[in-house]
């Protein structure tokens, strides 16, 4: 919840305040860029927005924007709040085995997306055993079989600092729209263009203005069965039965 504005907060600031907490998307992004270009005044606007968000039951993406652009700030005042309030940075680290994910967050806010996406494939192989770290790649059955609360820390690091677009929860919601057809996702994606898959990795966007839904990749030429795991694993279908 974004707080109410102070009795000295400017009307062109207290705007852009109530803003931050407007249904459209592009209208809380404007208002967070807005905030930003105030200088001061608006970046503490986007602090208090940023506390009350982690005190919330649910991180949102907005956070995360917020997050990312004040970690981008060279101000030594912005640096010491992220310090003080995120010691540890903004998402919580929920781990079955007690696996560190800041590498991984720390990639995402630096919006070095190509590197993320290989953090995040070592980090499935690490999660699903000895064997599957040294060959690099996961089995559909060991797919299945990953913790719920990691995949979940996974999902929620790259929704919460993609404004939304990517993850495997998008991922998963984009292939329920097309009626759980993966040729039609893979064009949606951007995956497939036409009879044509997408090369890695240089046709591939590593940035946000890649289709929504764009990444983290998982390597369709060995077929879709390690993605049917993810998408349908019990971290984002509550009808699954959870791992054995």
């Amino acid at each position: 919840m974004v707080q109410p504005p102070s009795p000295t907060e400017n009307k062109e600031i207290a705007q852009l305040r109530d803003r931050l907490s407007s249904r459209l998307d592009k209208t809380r992004l404007t208002a967070l860029q807005g905030l930003l270009d105030q200088g001061e005044a608006g970046q503490t606007v986007l602090q208090d927005a940023l506390l009350a968000a982690r005190d919330g039951e649910q991180l949102s993406w907005l956070a995360g924007s917020i997050y990312r652009s004040l970690s981008q700030n060279p101000d030594p005042a912005t640096a010491a709040f992220l310090q003080t309030h995120f010691p540890s940075g903004l998402v919580p680290f929920r781990s079955a085995q007690g696996i560190d994910y800041g590498q991984l967050e720390t990639l995402l806010v630096t919006e070095q997306y190509q590197k993320a996406d290989a953090e995040t494939s070592a980090k499935l192989c690490q999660l699903a055993g000895e064997s599957a770290a040294k060959r690099k790649w996961i089995y559909f059955s060991e797919a299945a079989q990953l913790p719920i609360e990691d995949l979940q820390t996974l999902d929620q690091l790259w929704t919460v600092y993609s404004d939304g677009l990517f993850g495997f929860s998008v991922q998963r919601e984009i292939w329920l729209s097309v009626g759980r057809v993966w040729e039609n996702l893979w064009p949606r994606i951007g995956w497939k263009d036409g009879n044509k898959w997408t090369r890695y990795p240089g046709s591939f966007t590593w940035n946000r203005t890649a289709p929504r839904g764009h990444l983290p990749l998982s390597n369709q030429l060995r077929g879709v069965r390690v993605m049917d795991s993810l998408l349908n694993h019990p971290a984002f279908n509550p009808d699954a039965a959870p791992p054995a």
